[in-house]
């Protein structure tokens, strides 16, 4: 049985214990929530002890990588254009998804009474509401390592690429041997983080059953909104944004632009990962004659770090998630989010569920519960397949913009 499968039920199961708690006497209910809650806070814990090495090993390789293309005139121009035009449409897919998702999400009817004994002890409120002067200033701390003990996330991922930006500049040998080792890192923790997976379907068994015992069948209404909207989202964001985008600034006729990221679409959406998808995205772009630059450098590594759909999807879940939890998302902390979301999308482990995975960090930032992403990491199969293809269809139109050198 596949794990997507195992995790849907315990969700399933979870959830069906969950509602039958909820109209049982609390000297039953409170003893089986007081048993599951520690188990499900262990899984949740085994995710973000991964966090910290993950996020910043695949940042620092990632702009490493992409900094040494300065060394090449051709890929330091591909280079700077690919990370302008990926920032820019990032940030259009998030801030669409913000605008579309708040008023949606505030008509999801949720118990707020539930919502704050869900809470409990975990959500962080933040003090007081900091100016814009105060917030730029916390994006440099003066200890990136007591930052990141604190889980200011943000500063983390900025220091991140910083450094990795500053490794693209030394010496060959020694970059060659630094980036080695940090990607090293990297792949050692999306390993670990498959083996965490394994266990998600007890853990999101333990996190869904005092979830629906508190909140009842409002959790599972929500939910649904939930996978709709990010579908939703995710289609409209492809299909009036990327494609658009794909077809002008590649000047390629609709049709063309359409077959160009067919094939890659459909191993995609069966596959649920854009590496998979790479070979016939590549494929795609030697067929339609596009400079080895673009075949060679621009769409490895858009396929590699590259995720259109993490920012509709991030936007999406971290909204959710505060409406389940009953906290209210300040202009500060909407702000922080964008931000954070636009920089955790480069570090999304190539993994079903990675863009979930990498979801934590923005949490963290904007001090929501972390225990939510057991609940989209259940739902996250028919999601991910649209994100994932959304993704691919990102870096197709990246390749577009780019042919012309």
């Amino acid at each position: 049985m596949q794990l997507t499968t195992r995790v849907l039920i315990g969700l399933v199961a979870g959830f069906l214990l969950g509602l039958a708690l909820a109209s049982a006497s609390p000297s039953i209910a409170g003893p089986v929530n007081a048993f599951l809650a520690p188990v499900g806070t262990i899984f949740v814990n085994l995710i973000r002890m991964t966090v910290i090495p993950l996020v910043a090993s695949m940042l620092i390789a990632s702009a490493g990588r992409l900094g040494t293309a300065g060394a090449s005139g051709a890929l330091g121009r591909a280079g700077a254009r690919a990370l302008g035009i990926a920032l820019a449409l990032l940030a259009i897919a998030a801030a669409v998804s913000l605008a579309i998702a708040v008023p949606v999400l505030a008509r999801v009817q949720i118990d707020q009474a539930a919502a704050m004994a869900l809470r409990g002890p975990v959500a962080v409120a933040a003090s007081g509401t900091p100016t814009v002067a105060q917030w730029f200033i916390d994006l440099v701390p003066q200890n990136v390592v007591k930052a990141a003990a604190d889980g200011a996330m943000l500063p983390v991922i900025l220091f991140s690429v910083l450094a990795g930006l500053a490794l693209a500049r030394v010496p060959e040998r020694k970059r060659e041997a630094a980036l080695g080792a940090i990607e090293g890192v990297a792949d050692a923790m999306q390993r670990l983080v498959g083996w965490i997976l394994e266990l998600a379907p007890v853990g999101v068994f333990a996190l869904a059953v005092p979830l629906a015992s508190k909140l009842g069948l409002g959790a599972a209404g929500a939910v649904v909104v939930y996978v709709v909207l990010v579908v939703s989202l995710t289609v409209a964001v492809a299909v009036l944004l990327l494609y658009p985008f794909g077809i002008l600034a590649g000047r390629m006729s609709p049709s063309a632009f359409v077959a160009f990221c067919a094939p890659s679409q459909a191993v995609a959406f069966a596959s649920r990962s854009s590496l998979a998808a790479l070979p016939a995205m590549v494929e795609s772009a030697e067929h339609a004659d596009m400079p080895p630059v673009v075949s060679g450098f621009v769409l490895p590594l858009a396929a590699s770090v590259f995720r259109a759909g993490a920012a509709v999807a991030q936007t999406v879940g971290v909204l959710f998630l505060a409406r389940l939890y009953g906290v209210t998302m300040e202009p500060a902390m909407l702000a922080t989010m964008f931000f954070t979301v636009i920089l955790s999308t480069f570090a999304v482990p190539g993994i079903p569920g990675g863009s979930v995975i990498a979801m934590v960090p923005v949490l963290a930032a904007v001090h929501l519960p972390i225990e939510g992403i057991g609940i989209l990491l259940a739902v996250d199969t028919i999601p991910d397949m649209f994100r994932t293809t959304a993704n691919v269809t990102g870096s197709m139109a990246l390749a577009a913009a780019l042919r012309r050198q």
